[in-house]
């Protein structure tokens, strides 16, 4: 039986955000407290469901104060906001997808009265359906449901500062030097498991910054850093491209439509908008953290709300469409193919098909290529496999790299290589390190060859290869965090050479058995070419892979089949010296910005040969 003490009063907020079926089960778990000296400050952060039809009946409860955000302002203001208006000296926490058990409040509240010196306190919990803590859930810190603290001048970290899922490092950490935090160890809260918990959205990889913004309806850019994911500072790193202002719209320009979304170096289509070409954004609901969507945040893109899309495509008369990028846009970009009013349609694709045929959507690529009155192939080689099935016209066929970075991201000027300090080998890899196994950077380390690898949220991913790698080459795998384009030429260009995908091709030069390695220009290629690295790939000799044959021709790289070898040609100095001033004169080859008037350029041409083939042609 609980100790009985005094009742003061505890004010309890609860932030809500379209979560209009959960929240009665939350207010009912609260009415039903053994501990009855409460108010409830009940935020409505910009809910667009039928929330506020749902609580009216609790509106009435006097003990039920209700204040409305009108539009969604984020967890941190929320909060504050019932941390400013509340009347009692102890605050919890009710979020609305959560609930108390019956003693949930009289627990915390005792454990106040045994412990003057505290200042947070908190309760055991229920999570993921039927498990349990007595402190905090493991890899999770305190949640909101379980913890109760006294009032102090203390605030929540706000959206304009940062948005993270960390809640320590929000609030909970702001408390440490004002008291001691203890743990009733009783199981009385229960923090609810669903999919759209804000956690998950904030998280990579299946949520993250883009779906942060498109769920929350952000408009603004972030200052965003998820618990595992890399630091992303949009608000300083678009601020040249969103204060400066837009590019009128030019006698010959297009109004281009741009349809799914925008993955990598997203920024990289204002180099159409800085053509004189107006820019729109139709985006897919559902994206991954790097399938980049509106509202954009370097801005002169202007968006169109995916409810009745079509009324508003109407109304603009777009010139082209272009969709794109990655798989999981095929649905979205297949939708408005089939509605599409008669609009030149360019379908532009980047990842592999062959993840399509996994998640069940290659009808709808399919459909895409043959139905599309233009088709963009990210390398020759992907082109070629398209055509062994899917018939297409020259005329109507381009080659370009999805997601090339902006050429803004080339102007730094190129640091001193570490191996000219050290005499040692230093390569990188900015991204995942596939195909080098801990067993070949071993072999690399008893070649004095060193390995920097890049990325925290790719570290989290490979942390046991990570482990296993330095305990057999110590000494030759060097970790750092994530890079952002503003400095990819100063931080890469210490390094003698960069790692591409390492990989055995196995197609024989057999178009048909290609695979995504195979075809694949991978992502990093345009980072290295950009800090002027040359580029490290198998020797695969008498098969078809793009890399090799883009590399070949441009003589940007080195090809070997074991590590002596490659050892001995990068310790040769007058080649690597003549290699490395080869990548850096041709590395605007790799800009989006480069290959922006071809584009422009073939969209026009798209548009003049689907106009003319819809020409009634005269009787004669």
């Amino acid at each position: 039986m609980n100790k009985i003490y005094r009742q003061e009063g505890i004010s309890i907020i609860m932030p809500v955000y379209n979560q209009a079926s959960f929240i009665t089960r939350a207010i009912e778990s609260l009415k039903l407290q053994e501990f009855q000296q409460w108010e409830l400050l009940l935020i409505n952060d910009g809910s667009t469901d039928n929330l506020i039809e749902v609580i009216e009946y609790y509106r009435t409860d006097e003990k039920i104060r209700y204040f409305d955000n009108h539009i969604n302002c984020g967890l941190g203001a929320s909060l504050n906001k019932g941390i400013e208006n509340a009347k009692y000296d102890y605050i919890a926490y009710l979020p609305a997808d959560d609930l108390y058990y019956k003693n949930h409040l009289q627990t915390l509240y005792n454990a106040f009265q045994e412990d003057k010196n505290a200042v947070l306190a908190c309760s055991g919990i229920k999570h993921h359906y039927n498990r349990t803590a007595k402190t905090f859930t493991e890899g999770y810190p305190m949640q909101l449901v379980q913890v109760m603290h006294r009032k102090t001048e203390d605030r929540w970290i706000e959206r304009d500062e940062l948005v993270t899922d960390d809640l320590n490092r929000m609030f909970w950490s702001k408390l440490k030097d004002k008291g001691t935090f203890i743990y009733t160890e009783e199981i009385s809260s229960e923090w609810v498991d669903h999919p759209n918990q804000r956690h998950k959205i904030i998280q990579e990889p299946v949520g993250g910054i883009n779906p942060y913004r498109l769920y929350y309806k952000v408009k603004q850019p972030l200052r965003y850093h998820s618990t595992i994911g890399n630091f992303i500072d949009e608000v300083s790193y678009f601020k040249n491209f969103r204060n400066r202002k837009s590019t009128p719209f030019a006698k010959n320009g297009l109004k281009i439509l741009l349809v799914g979304e925008l993955a990598y170096n997203s920024e990289r289509v204002l180099a159409l908008e800085e053509q004189g070409h107006k820019l729109y954004g139709l985006w897919m609901k559902d994206p991954y953290w790097y399938n980049s969507v509106g509202p954009l945040p370097f801005g002169h893109v202007e968006d169109i709300a995916v409810e009745n899309w079509e009324n508003r495509v109407k109304e603009i008369k777009p010139d082209v469409i272009y969709a794109l990028l990655n798989w999981q846009a095929v649905p979205f970009a297949h939708q408005v193919l089939q509605k599409n009013p008669g609009i030149p349609f360019v379908w532009h694709f980047k990842e592999g098909p062959f993840i399509c045929l996994e998640k069940g959507t290659w009808n709808e690529l399919i459909d895409l290529y043959s139905k599309s009155d233009g088709q963009i192939y990210s390398s020759p080689e992907m082109r070629d496999w398209f055509l062994q099935f899917v018939p297409s016209n020259p005329e109507t066929t381009l080659i370009l790299d999805g997601d090339l970075p902006k050429k803004e991201w080339f102007k730094a000027e190129k640091s001193t290589l570490l191996s000219e300090y050290d005499g040692e080998i230093h390569t990188v890899v900015p991204g995942r390190p596939i195909g080098l196994h801990p067993h070949t950077v071993a072999e690399l380390a008893d070649q004095k060859i060193h390995v920097h690898f890049y990325g925290d949220f790719t570290h989290g991913q490979w942390k046991q290869w990570i482990l296993k790698t330095q305990s057999m080459a110590p000494g030759y795998l060097h970790i750092h965090s994530n890079v952002t384009q503003e400095n990819w030429v100063k931080e890469f260009s210490q390094y003698d050479a960069g790692w591409l995908h390492f990989f055995q091709s196995e197609n024989g030069g057999e178009l048909m058995r290609a695979n995504w390695d195979d075809l694949n220009y991978p992502a990093r290629m345009a980072t290295l070419a950009v800090a002027g690295l040359p580029m490290l790939q198998r020797d695969n000799t008498g098969h078809l892979v793009a890399t090799q044959s883009l590399i070949r021709e441009l003589d940007m790289g080195i090809f070997f089949n074991s590590m002596e070898e490659l050892s001995i040609q990068l310790r040769d100095k007058e080649k690597m010296q003549q290699l490395r001033e080869n990548v850096w004169s041709k590395r605007a080859l790799f800009s989006f910005d480069y290959h922006s008037k071809a584009l422009s350029g073939f969209f026009k041409k798209v548009i003049d040969r689907k106009h003319y083939s819809e020409t009634p042609k005269a009787i004669a």
